[in-house]
């Protein structure tokens, strides 16, 4: 029998009476709302609900997709929607929290959604804080980390936002955090939720958050310093480009001009604390030229072009690739990695900065900085406190670890200090780098530890602060 509210009429009757198109009157015609396994590619609150002016609550758990995915197929179906949200790197779930907000009643409705909570701290999320900023009131942030739901291999988070921009204040916590796990977190545990902008957000306690405020009003972000940030080489094909030890012996003893074009590379994993941890590793450097220096000619090391013609069609068909098959994509700063630089690689659970004074090439999974005062930067971006920084402000992989992205060290903020000031600093890195010269395994925790406390005075944080960074 059907149901009471079901519409009865066919479809050309509701044509004529709703003002519906035929075929849009078919598909509400046969729309049941009592069929809970039942899925409508359509929706309209007003007839399917009776609401008008938005709901009260809209509660979610959204589907987690990469737009990217499918060589981008959904981005470039949700390019041109209208969303504030979307960004082409980011994820669906996103565009659902816009929607989700756009059928909220004005003023009062409440979203609640469970999702990955990458956007929190993730470039592609910037425009997803900043709608939730400049649109709505976020008034309960939780912070679950993994293992929430099986076989899913994210960091999740609960969202508990009011539609329209309020002055209240939110309340946010991380799980991951406390020692007491028990559900829901006791209040006292809660930290104030202050979303600024586009800005990362945190779920920081009330000392956490003055840690912050501090290092905001003292540190310059490195963005504004003169340096330079850079990824490293990009082959398009390491196993051709990278070569181990024995290979360049034999290159060499063929052509002995080849170790011309041979130089030591590190890997995102051979970049450790202050010293790099080299391993035996070569980069075939056959540059398309930079500045005033001229692209290499294969031909002129024989020796290195017949190891490459064994990977020809994958140099041939890579899309990073320089004016042949045979050379490096263009890099305008590839002279940057013969000067005095930092290193560090794209994942890692504490600050890895290695110092380099000598001709040393990273692959893709690893930076380099170059510019002035590297030493300093050195102690200070391999400090306790600025490992809780960036795990606090960058986003991390579905494995745990903190991505250490270009945008995310750029916005590390570091005090300019003079040089004297800077003087102990770098009297202790030297000390460390001579060690570790001499032995990578070297112990120079009781330096490291001494850079720690300097660092801490330069932000003044007090001893109940940095007891809560973790110092």
């Amino acid at each position: 029998m059907p149901h009471p509210f079901m519409l009865q009429s066919p479809p050309s009757k509701c044509n004529r009476t709703a003002g519906l198109a035929a075929d849009h009157a078919d598909k509400v015609a046969q729309w049941d709302p009592y069929d809970q396994n039942a899925a409508a590619d359509w929706f309209d609150p007003g007839y399917m609900f009776g609401v008008r002016e938005g709901f009260d609550v809209v509660i979610g758990n959204p589907p987690y997709v990469q737009l990217q995915r499918e060589g981008g197929r959904l981005a470039n179906l949700y390019k041109d929607a209208g969303f504030a949200t979307f960004a082409r790197a980011g994820d669906i779930y996103q565009l659902f929290y816009e929607k989700g907000g756009q059928l909220l009643k004005p003023g009062s409705g409440l979203l609640a959604y469970i999702t990955s909570n990458s956007w929190l701290k993730a470039e592609y999320g910037k425009a997803t804080r900043r709608w939730f900023a400049e649109n709505h009131t976020p008034l309960k942030l939780l912070e679950m980390g993994k293992d929430v739901f099986e076989n899913v291999i994210v960091d999740a988070g609960i969202l508990l936002a009011r539609q329209g921009k309020s002055g209240a204040v939110g309340v946010a916590v991380d799980t991951d955090k406390l020692a007491d796990k028990s559900f829901p977190p006791a209040p006292e545990l809660w930290g104030e939720l202050r979303p600024e902008g586009e800005k990362p957000w945190s779920a920081l306690s009330a000392l956490e958050r003055s840690v912050m405020d501090k290092m905001a009003a003292v540190g310059t972000p490195l963005k504004d310093w003169d340096l330079t940030i850079n990824f490293g080489i990009k082959t398009g094909y390491d196993n051709a480009f990278v070569i181990d030890s024995e290979t360049k012996a034999s290159l060499v003893a063929v052509d002995s001009k080849s170790a011309n074009i041979i130089k030591p590379i590190l890997r995102g994993r051979d970049i450790r604390r202050f010293q790099p941890e080299w391993a035996g590793k070569w980069l075939i450097e056959t540059h398309n030229g930079y500045g005033d220096v001229p692209a290499i000619d294969i031909d002129d090391y024989p020796a290195v072009k017949a190891h490459l013609d064994g990977f020809y069609e994958r140099l041939a068909n890579r899309q990073d690739k320089g004016r042949t098959p045979y050379n490096l994509r263009s890099c305008r700063y590839h002279g940057d990695f013969a000067q005095e630089k930092l290193l560090w690689p794209d994942m890692s659970p504490v600050g890895r900065f290695a110092f380099s004074d000598t001709e040393t090439y990273c692959n893709g999974k690893g930076y380099i900085m170059t510019g002035k005062y590297l030493k300093y930067l050195c102690a200070v971006l391999n400090s306790s406190l600025m490992t809780w920084y960036v795990q606090n402000t960058a986003a991390t992989t579905g494995m745990g670890l903190t991505e250490w992205k270009v945008v995310t060290v750029e916005r590390i903020p570091v005090p300019q200090i003079s040089a004297a000031e800077q003087a102990p600093l770098v009297a202790l890195v030297e000390r460390i780098l001579a060690a570790k010269a001499g032995d990578l395994r070297a112990d120079t925790g009781e330096w490291e530890r001494e850079l720690d406390g300097l660092v801490y005075g330069l932000y003044g944080l007090t001893g109940e602060e940095v007891g809560v960074v973790g110092g």
